[in-house]
């Protein structure tokens, strides 16, 4: 079961997921308030919204024990399902995530004082500020096909504000709230971090795996926060082998 984080959506693990289904099934699903997901705007699209939501699915589709890899929030998402909803899982994959405080860029601190603001901007000039953000997520470079699909949810009378939206509600308690609890994880972990990822840096790959008791570390060379586009082939075999019987 792969978990998507912010602005991302599936279509991030879709590559992944389709390296590793020939071993495993796979799962994705899109956080509600991204990709094709409702971006209806009395919908809550908070983290701690997300985590009972993520609970409430896998009780939906009958994963009692799924093993979860999450990346960036949605890190935050399956840590909250797991230790606060009872989400069970047979292991735990924790990609670039968001759960160490402090987290959030000064971009998501001036999003959330003008999130209406810029909510309104000229659709070229957001989606021009959007470009230019998450470029700031790949160490090696975003391609323009692959630019164009994780822009795509977040344009149009829609999506541009369901991307501020998103952000504005982005809130450092909910990390801060299961935190304390890490210690307390009793199953497999695996921490996998770009050592180059300028979003997260990777000092918190090292805190959070020395957090989560007898959770295995790997550091991924020449990935930023985009390791999925930086270092596919790193990445499906840090997960082939993790997912692998007897790992």
């Amino acid at each position: 079961m792969f978990c998507h984080g912010t602005p991302w959506s599936s279509a991030l693990w879709r590559p992944c997921a389709e390296a590793l289904a020939p071993s495993v099934t796979t799962y994705l699903w899109d956080m509600p308030g991204y990709g094709l997901s409702s971006k209806d705007p009395e919908h809550r699209v908070s983290l701690d919204v997300q985590g009972e939501l993520f609970a409430d699915l896998l009780r939906h589709w009958d994963l009692p024990d799924p093993h979860v890899v999450a990346h960036d929030v949605g890190g935050a998402v399956a840590l909250r399902a797991h230790l606060l909803h009872g989400a069970a899982y047979r292991s735990l994959a924790l990609v670039d995530v968001v759960a160490l405080s402090p987290w959030g860029s000064d971009f998501f601190r001036l999003v959330r004082e003008n999130a209406d603001v810029l909510a309104a901007l000229p659709g070229a000039v957001h989606e021009g500020a959007l470009r230019a953000y998450i470029a700031g997520a790949s160490h090696r470079g975003v391609r323009p096909e692959a630019m164009d699909e994780l822009v795509a949810p977040w344009l149009g009378a829609s999506g541009q504000p369901a991307f501020y939206r998103q952000v504005a509600q982005a809130d450092e308690a909910h990390t801060d709230e299961v935190e304390p609890l890490y210690p307390t994880i009793g199953l497999p972990v695996l921490v996998v971090w770009g050592r180059e990822d300028a979003w997260i840096p990777v000092d918190r790959a090292h805190r959070l795996a020395g957090l989560v008791p007898g959770a295995r570390l790997e550091l991924v060379d020449g990935a930023g926060h985009l390791i999925q586009l930086d270092r596919p082939e790193a990445l499906a075999a840090a997960l082939t082998r993790w997912l692998s019987p007897g790992s």
